[in-house]
């Protein structure tokens, strides 16, 4: 069983008054463009979904890019019990398990305090897994500490009754199509089927459905493969790992997104935004 996945009432599951998200670039949205600027992403979409029934929720989002795990937990969680929202979604850890020398088991303590702490003040608590990073070059490696991490987020859900974004499971995103050209953040594309399956995992329904399968592409030679990974290690995989060299992060001096509850000023239809749907890196 997955979390409570597969249980409760879904009229009351569709009607929370506030929302929180906490979390890293994944959260916060990166890639995924604002028709009025700044970033997206899947939370935010999850959001408008639910204001269908319900138009007067209030929905912030204090995820910031880059952050690591005792980084969401020491300064967002705080700032979410605070505001005390009806239901959290916590996304985190990604940023440490690709570093090396990270423990999944340390990190596993970390996630449960802070929904212990979360589901203290009557949150209801969503969380994601890690992605399955078998088909990404590099961080292919570190795909047994994103399992054991896996496992431990199940019997965290297991043990608090939260909701699960089942990431890993997601075989849709092993597209590329899915990704951006960084191969770090999630499409636009990536982001709607991500806030799709979120919906599922609430017993939110709507009208689209996230295993939809990607338009027919035609087979690239293993050379031409091979060329774009060099020229992704250059631009991205390299700088990224100069950055943790030296202590650096993205998301240094920047504040979140949305950092008070508030109202989004419109709902979002029942019918997906597929206008990023066929969208390629």
């Amino acid at each position: 069983m997955n979390g409570r996945e597969h249980t409760g009432d879904n009229a009351r599951r569709a009607n929370w008054p506030s929302y929180v998200a906490l979390g890293d670039s994944f959260t916060e949205g990166i890639a995924d463009p604002s028709p009025g600027g700044g970033y997206r992403g899947w939370a935010d979409r999850l959001a408008e979904h639910l204001t269908v029934d319900n138009p007067r929720l209030r929905y912030a989002n204090l995820a910031v890019r880059g952050k690591l795990l005792r980084q969401i937990t020491e300064d967002q969680v705080p700032q979410a019990l605070e505001l005390r929202p009806a239901l959290v979604s916590l996304v985190g850890g990604g940023n440490d398990i690709i570093r090396p020398g990270s423990d999944p088991d340390e990190l596993a303590a970390m996630f449960d305090d802070a929904v212990t702490r979360l589901h203290a003040i009557g949150s209801d608590v969503l969380i994601g897994t890690g992605f399955d990073t078998s088909t990404t070059p590099v961080l292919r490696r570190v795909r047994g500490k994103v399992g054991t991490y896996n496992a431990h987020l199940r019997a965290i859900a297991d043990k608090h009754g939260c909701y699960v974004i089942d990431l890993w499971s997601m075989r849709v995103l092993q597209d590329s199509r899915a990704w951006d050209e960084d191969r770090l953040h999630l499409s636009s594309e990536g982001h709607r089927r991500v806030a799709s399956r979120a919906c599922e995992a609430l017993g939110v329904e709507i009208d689209e459905d996230w295993r939809t399968p990607w338009p027919e592409l035609p087979t690239r030679p293993w050379r031409a493969q091979r060329a774009d990974d060099l020229q992704w290690a250059r631009e991205y995989l390299a700088p990224w790992i100069v950055r943790r060299l030296r202590g650096r992060s993205s998301g240094d001096g920047r504040g979140p997104k949305r950092p008070q509850l508030e109202q989004l000023c419109t709902a979002a239809p029942r019918t997906a935004d597929r206008s990023n749907q066929h969208h390629t890196n």
